[in-house]
This record gives C-alpha cells, sequence and structure tokens, in this order.
C-alpha cells in the first residue's frame, strides 16, 4: 500500500503523535518509542505513515540478519556506503542521525532483540541521542526488559489498539468509496474478528466483490445474510 494511500487510523494517529512528542522532547530525556502489539494491528502500516510524514528512516528487520546485516541496511536507506568495520557503521549512522535530526524506525524489532544485534541498537542511541522508533509484536516489552541499557531510554510505549468502528468505516470509505456499507454490517465485521484491521480488509474485499457481482452499491448486515466472515479459522473438514 503506498503511504500516499495510507488511511490515518487509529495507530497512525498514537505512532505519529508518540514520535512528534519524543522528537520535542526537553534535553536530557530519553527518545526511545516503542510500538507493540498482536500481528494484524496495522503497526507496520503506521510506520510507513509516520516514516513519510517525519522523513524518518525505515528499516525492515528480517530474522536472519547479522550485526553487519542490519547496519548495513540503514546505511541503504541512508543512501550511504557502508564501512569496512562494524565499528565504522555505527558511527557511519549515528552521526547521519545527528546531523540530519530525523528519526529512524525499526520495524519488526522482534528479530532482534534476542540477539547480540539489539547491543548495536544501544551503541547508536547514545552515539547519536536521536529519535529511535520501534516497532514489533507483543512480546517486544518483555524483550526489552532484559536488556536495561536499551530499556532505560524508552520515552514513549505504544500499545496497538484493536481496530475501532470508526477505523473500520475510514478505511472502507477509502477502500471502496462508491459502495455504502452499514454501521450494523461493519460493528459486526469488528467484533467477529476481534479488531484485527487484516482481517478486515480481507472481509471488506469479500463484501466488496459480492456486491459487485450483484451490482449494488450498498450492503448492511441483513443483506450480507449467512455468509459469515473469514476469522482466520480454517474451514471444518465435511463430514467431520
Amino acid at each position: 500500500m503506498s503511504v500516499n494511500k495510507i488511511v490515518p487510523l487509529t495507530n497512525v494517529g498514537l505512532l505519529s503523535a508518540a514520535i512528534s512528542r519524543t522528537h520535542n522532547r526537553p534535553v536530557g530525556l530519553p527518545g526511545v518509542v516503542v510500538m507493540y502489539g498482536a500481528s494484524g494491528l496495522g503497526k507496520s502500516v503506521g510506520a510507513a505513515f509516520a516514516a513519510n510524514q517525519h522523513r524518518a528512516y525505515y528499516v525492515e528487520c528480517r530474522d536472519t540478519w547479522s550485526k553487519k546485516a542490519f547496519l548495513q541496511a540503514i546505511l541503504r536507506e541512508m543512501g550511504i556506503v557502508p564501512g569496512t568495520t562494524l565499528s565504522v557503521m555505527v558511527d557511519q549512522v549515528s552521526e547521519q542521525l545527528s546531523r540530519s535530526g530525523r528519526p529512524l524506525l525499526i520495524d519488526d524489532v522482534q528479530y532482534l532483540l534476542e540477539k547480540a544485534v539489539a547491543n548495536v541498537l544501544t551503541d547508536i542511541y547514545n552515539a547519536s541521542e536521536g529519535t529511535i522508533v520501534l516497532i514489533g509484536e507483543e512480546r517486544v516489552p518483555a524483550s526489552l526488559a532484559k536488556l536495561e541499557r536499551l530499556h532505560n531510554r524508552v520515552l514513549e510505549w505504544v500499545p496497538a489498539q484493536r481496530a475501532t468502528l470508526d477505523d473500520l468505516r475510514a478505511l472502507a470509505q477509502a477502500s471502496y468509496p462508491k459502495l455504502r456499507f452499514s454501521d450494523d454490517l461493519l460493528e459486526d465485521l469488528r467484533v467477529k474478528v476481534s479488531g484485527c484491521l487484516r482481517r478486515v480488509a480481507v472481509n471488506l474485499y469479500r463484501v466488496y466483490s459480492e456486491t459487485q457481482a450483484q451490482a449494488i452499491d450498498s450492503i448492511d448486515l441483513a443483506g450480507w445474510g449467512e455468509r459469515g466472515w473469514f476469522t482466520g479459522e480454517a474451514p471444518s473438514r465435511r463430514g467431520a
């Protein structure tokens, strides 16, 4: 999804506001922001929007990354040719953060926190004292608690929220502007998928496809009938 098309949903706003407060913090306060929560709540969408809004450097982590791979990914995002040693690369990243004043957003950070790569994050922060945003799954706070030097540099904790009815309205309108979704339909969907935005998006597309086939421009819960919702559960085997 293009950042230009990202809808400013609840988690998008929460993350962007936390970054703004941290970026403008008084001298002497720590500068790490942490957004965490279950998969599918729109954290990465919020990260992409925030990276665009705040002109932040954005890196999406991989489970296979070493310290070297992590630093090289950041330097590629910065447009800087990586140095020949880890210490030189840490200095390059830190200097660029200090000189540019731009935040660094690290998505899927859970892949790094259980490894020695996590110590590189602390080194970068200590050398730059910039704004660093860590985004990951529910276990991130527990993982950070084991890393005292990084944990005590957190200024803002941002738990990702389940989608609200307003979020579903906004997403439906932005995605399918020619189709009118009733509130009772959207609220039933929100409850059935427990506010998971990823499953909301899948089901909105299902509704859109069905209404296109029927050549109708509005749909409510009664009209949706017994079709039900995709909730992530595999269907039961017939005859079981």
